[in-house]
This record gives C-alpha cells, sequence and structure tokens, in this order.
C-alpha cells in the first residue's frame, strides 16, 4: 500500500488492514484496543460544571488527567499503574524566582512474591501501591489475573498472566508432582480464569511477537522434489495396472 498518499499518523491503522496482520486471532486483536488505565495520580470528577463553593455560581471544570512518562524498567516490573510526572518547582520555593524542571518518581522496592499457579518465587520491582493491590485482591495470582493489561501495564505482568493462563488451561502434573492434592485445589481455586490453551498462549504478547508467532505457524517446510516425483510414479504405476486388464481384453 502507497503509504506516502495518506497522512503519518494513519498508517499504523493502515497496517493492521493488510497482509499477515488481518490473519491475526481475533481476540489478539480486540487486546489491542486502547482503553483508558484507572485513574492513579488524579480523581476526575466526571462532570463538566459545578457550583463554586464559595459564591454558588456554575463554572466550568477542567477535569484533565495527569500525563504520564512510563520509563522501559517499568515495564520489568509492577508498579501498579504509577509513573513518572513531569513539572516545575520554584527554586528556594520562591514564586518570584527562576522555575526549575523537576520530575516525580515513585518510590521502588524489592519484593519476593511467590505464585502458587507457577509455584516458583520472583524477585520483582513494585511501589507500594503494588503492594496495597495485591493485598486488596487476596493474593499476588489473583492480582495478575484479575487486573487489565492498561493498569498492569507492564510486560512482565502480561508475560506472568500468560504463564498462569497456560498452566491452567494445560492442567498438567508438573505444579506439585509430588502433592497431587494441593495441585487440584489450586486449579479448583483458579478454575474461574481459565481459558483455551489456543488463547492464552496470545495473552500480553507484543504486535511485533505476534506476528512473528503466526509468521512460524503458517510457515511450512518446503517438500522435496524426489517426493514429488516418487508420487507421480506411483500413481502412474496403479493407473497403468488398472488399465492392464482391459487392454488384454481387447487383444
Amino acid at each position: 500500500m502507497p503509504y506516502h498518499k495518506y497522512p503519518p499518523k494513519i498508517w499504523e491503522a493502515l497496517k493492521m488492514k493488510q497482509g499477515i496482520y488481518t490473519r491475526l486471532p481475533k481476540h489478539y486483536l480486540k487486546s489491542l484496543e486502547t482503553k483508558e488505565p484507572t485513574p492513579v495520580h488524579w480523581r476526575p470528577l466526571g462532570v463538566k460544571y459545578r457550583a463554586n463553593p464559595k459564591t454558588g455560581l456554575k463554572e466550568r471544570v477542567q477535569d484533565i488527567p495527569i500525563p504520564l512518562h512510563y520509563p522501559p524498567e517499568s515495564q520489568d516490573g509492577l508498579w501498579g499503574g504509577e509513573g513518572w510526572i513531569s513539572g516545575y518547582r520554584y527554586a528556594k520555593n520562591d514564586k518570584m524566582s527562576t522555575r526549575l524542571i523537576k520530575i516525580w518518581k515513585p518510590q521502588l522496592f524489592k519484593r519476593e512474591l511467590y505464585s502458587e499457579i507457577l509455584d516458583h518465587n520472583f524477585t520483582i520491582t513494585v511501589t507500594a501501591r503494588t503492594l496495597n493491590l495485591i493485598d486488596a485482591a487476596f493474593g499476588f495470582d489473583f492480582y495478575i489475573l484479575t487486573t487489565p493489561k492498561e493498569d498492569l501495564n507492564s510486560k512482565l505482568g502480561m508475560d506472568l498472566k500468560r504463564a498462569m493462563l497456560l498452566r491452567l488451561a494445560r492442567r498438567n502434573s508438573d505444579l506439585y508432582p509430588n502433592d497431587p492434592v494441593k495441585r487440584d485445589k489450586v486449579y479448583s481455586k483458579y478454575k474461574q480464569f481459565e481459558i483455551p490453551e489456543e488463547e492464552a498462549e496470545w495473552v500480553g504478547l507484543t504486535l511485533d511477537e505476534a506476528v512473528e508467532k503466526q509468521r512460524q505457524l503458517e510457515h511450512k517446510e518446503p517438500e522435496p522434489h524426489f517426493k514429488a516425483f516418487v508420487e507421480k510414479l506411483v500413481q502412474e504405476l496403479e493407473m497403468k495396472k488398472l488399465l492392464e486388464p482391459h487392454v488384454t481384453e481387447k487383444q
């Protein structure tokens, strides 16, 4: 498709309507739809106008979200939706002085978190909000499985979700091999999150990873020429055997 005929802003959308992109699974394409994450650093009022508490007059509300920046390292941890906030501060706290650029960053911790489904301890960079969300979800596995992609906002988090969903879909004996009772208990505990394995293996993949996966699924090894010749020869011999009785009768 000649992209130069269209504005650069829609090139990405046009790319998704041709070639291998159109052959990606529908459930994966649906997961690429952008959704607004749960507000973390601000509280939306949800109204356009409200009464001024002093004058009682109706005034317009600027219900604008705070822009956040998510550095690459946030994808290797679980920040609970927190990010960097850029702004300004006054030098020496004097409003008459020069404004200086300031970036507010969340406080990060290294914590060891255990997954029942994967039976493994993970050392992950988290924030205090992440730990509160894990407690509110009643466990690490529940937090990962119940939190939407836009709120996790973490490649690590989505990779963990995919691994958990695959384990639940396969229900194999690799989990607690020496304790089948505990294994069945864990599978029953998280049964509500089970989805088909064909769908689970696509969860959390980036677009590049999904395209490569689709390419591998469609890839077929070239068939050697001698196999085609052998098959053709066999067919000719079978046809010859079928025709031989008719030829003999005519003679």
